[in-house]
């Protein structure tokens, strides 16, 4: 690769749990890379605290006094783990060949990382760690992430089958990323969007290594939401149609009534206008819930709020 190019990880993190053994693995990875020449030795590890209450701040501070590679960024408070990504990587895309970003629950196999490096060394702009079987997940958990990969496909967004947020970007990769400034931020769909050349590495993605899982069944729902409505319209377009298949319907009962009425069949039912007005209620509420999703991302996007707000840095080099 002729220059030896320095890696920063971004490891978004929320509890104490997961450090030590986190920084354990990843040290491990750099060390080796370090040892046969494949990267700087002043790659690093970046932790962004992401609102923690617990010590997960103070942990970090303590690490970075006996390991060279950790270094933090505290959030003032939690912004999501889209915008800890996000935050990481602008904080050090100045300073960093390559950007690696992993979740620190270990769940993501970090011995995946030379592989990747190895995929840049070839070209690779962008290197997709993407997991070979879902064996860890529970049956609701698989069946609903391949219903949702289809709906997105379906809609026309580019994402990668099978992959979360364990990539490799380049330096050219982040800059192309960060121009990108919508607050509805779904980086699996934003990154392909980016373009530049890219590959898979493919892995067995582990057990939980400590802690809970922060994506309940609620806050996947309300991902898989913005993910749908911050890249296709099709769903108002849907309703539309949906307004016109009804349109259609009604003009047969009117024909239908009709005849009846001329033939001197008319029956009189309290249940059949019943319906119809609780089916039509009903459709009128789905299609205005959707419309009020799209006019809430643009409530959200016209504000221009700041993505995230750093409270604190503490590196072992400066970084603009």
């Amino acid at each position: 690769m002729g220059k030896k190019a320095t890696i920063s990880i971004i490891v978004p993190c929320y509890e104490e749990d997961v450090i030590e053994k986190t920084i354990q693995e990843l040290s491990k990875i750099l060390t080796e890379l370090i040892n046969i020449n494949q990267i700087s030795d002043e790659s690093t590890i970046v932790f962004v605290d992401d609102g923690s209450t617990d010590e997960t701040w103070n942990l970090i501070i303590e690490y970075m006094k006996v390991n060279k590679f950790v270094s933090g960024i505290k959030f003032s408070r939690n912004f999501g783990h889209q915008n800890a990504l996000l935050g990481g990587m602008e904080t050090v895309v100045n300073d960093s060949d390559l950007v690696i970003t992993i979740d620190a629950d270990l769940q993501d196999d970090v011995k995946a990382i030379p592989e990747m490096v190895e995929e840049f060394g070839k070209g690779n702009q962008v290197v997709y760690g993407v997991r070979n079987n879902r064996d860890t997940d529970t049956w609701f958990k698989k069946k609903s992430a391949i219903l949702f990969y289809r709906l997105m496909k379906k809609m026309g967004v580019d994402m990668v089958v099978n992959h979360a947020d364990f990539r490799l970007l380049s330096q050219k990769a982040v800059l192309g990323l960060l121009k990108y400034k919508e607050r509805n931020l779904f980086l699996r769909g934003v990154v392909p969007l980016v373009g530049y050349k890219s590959s898979k590495v493919y892995y067995a993605r582990k057990k939980r290594f400590a802690g809970t899982s922060k994506y309940p069944l609620k806050k996947m729902i309300s991902f898989a939401m913005d993910g749908i409505t911050s890249f296709s319209v099709i769903p108002i377009r849907l309703i539309m149609y949906l307004g016109f298949v009804i349109v259609f319907m009604s003009f047969c009962l009117m024909l239908y009534s009709i005849i009846v009425h001329m033939v001197g069949e008319t029956t009189r039912g309290w249940s059949s206008l019943m319906i119809s007005i609780w089916f039509l209620g009903g459709v009128q509420l789905i299609g205005l819930s959707v419309i009020g999703e799209y006019v809430g991302k643009v409530f959200t996007e016209v504000k221009e709020r700041p993505r995230y707000e750093i409270e604190s840095y503490a590196f072992t080099k400066n970084h603009d």
